[in-house]
């Protein structure tokens, strides 16, 4: 449920506050699975860091687990196979090219939403979804081009990624109703941490060894952009609109590029640049627009109401 300014219980200052944190978060979860991912390879490091989150949640939904029912198994399961795939391509992504412009191409999720929205139940595209789309396209036609590797495998992953976060948000409001935030949550995690060990069983086990740097990047991803960003974003996005989180979540691949610039020495060429500042026009320009439309019918809507009052 999305709550106005108006009603919102908890001030909007905070709501920012704590969902920029998030993002925040997961910005740095570019940077530690990329250093994790030097120790641990990616399907491995995938697996065990949903199965820490899944034992994590679990011990959090101790005083809930007597009300988790098969309906919750099943709604968390469905939501928790499309996080899978998410987590799956995002390592697979990560691992194959910089996080900087992993971090751009994931946040096409955007634009995927309203696309698929329109493909599949035929909702309107409108003219500003649709320019953000084009100058997408030209962003990625410039970040392709700009790089020694142009377009590689690990850019086709992030982007593949950025297609499932959209399909996760769509199954999330599509199919959870009133059920327990938080035993939902557990059960999705569950769910990603049996995909994962179902996929490392099926394939061969590599030789790698855990040190300290691998362990501090299992525990950072496993707890903070997991369990904490998703408890926080189900605890206060719905004090917000989601034009207003949206906007937020577009920090994202600032930090991730920040942290690939100063931490791991990573430099875009400046054709790349600008392909990443495209694609981040083309998810925020649409995002500001619906902002300002809403703030604008929320205008006339008073302006109404007092000359009825």
């Amino acid at each position: 449920m999305t709550t106005t300014h108006e009603s919102a219980p908890v001030s909007q200052g905070k709501v920012t506050a704590i969902l920029v944190l998030t993002t925040v978060m997961w910005g740095g979860s570019f940077l530690f699975n990329k250093i994790g991912m030097r120790e641990i390879p990616p399907v491995q490091f995938f697996f065990f860091r949903f199965a820490l989150a899944a034992l994590l949640m679990g011990v959090v939904c101790i005083p809930r687990l007597p009300r988790l029912n098969r309906d919750i198994v099943r709604r968390g399961a469905v939501v928790g196979l499309a996080l899978a795939a998410v987590n799956l391509t995002f390592v697979l992504g990560v691992s194959g090219t910089t996080i900087s412009r992993a971090g751009y191409l994931n946040n096409l999720f955007v634009l995927f939403i309203p696309l698929l929205s329109f493909l599949v139940w035929r909702e309107r595209l409108d003219r500003i979804t649709f320019a953000g789309v084009l100058l997408a396209v030209v962003g990625l036609w410039a970040l392709a081009s700009g790089g020694a590797e142009g377009f590689n495998r690990g850019d086709f992953l992030s982007t593949v990624c950025a297609l499932f976060i959209a399909v996760h948000i769509i199954a999330v409001s599509r199919v959870l109703r009133d059920e327990d935030v938080y035993l939902v949550t557990f059960v999705q995690f569950a769910a990603v941490a049996l995909v994962g060990a179902a996929i490392t069983l099926a394939l061969p086990w590599p030789t790698f060894t855990i040190g300290a740097a691998g362990a501090w990047s299992l525990a950072y991803c496993a707890i903070f952009p997991t369990v904490i960003c998703f408890t926080l974003q189900n605890a206060f996005q719905r004090f917000t609109t989601p034009t207003r989180a949206g906007l937020i979540y577009t920090l994202d691949p600032v930090w991730s590029m920040l942290a690939g610039v100063f931490i791991l020495g990573e430099r875009l060429t400046p054709r790349e640049l600008v392909g990443c500042l495209l694609i981040l026009a083309a998810v925020a320009g649409p995002l500001l627009a619906r902002l300002y439309l809403e703030q604008k019918h929320r205008r006339l809507y008073r302006l109404d109401g007092a000359e009825e009052a």
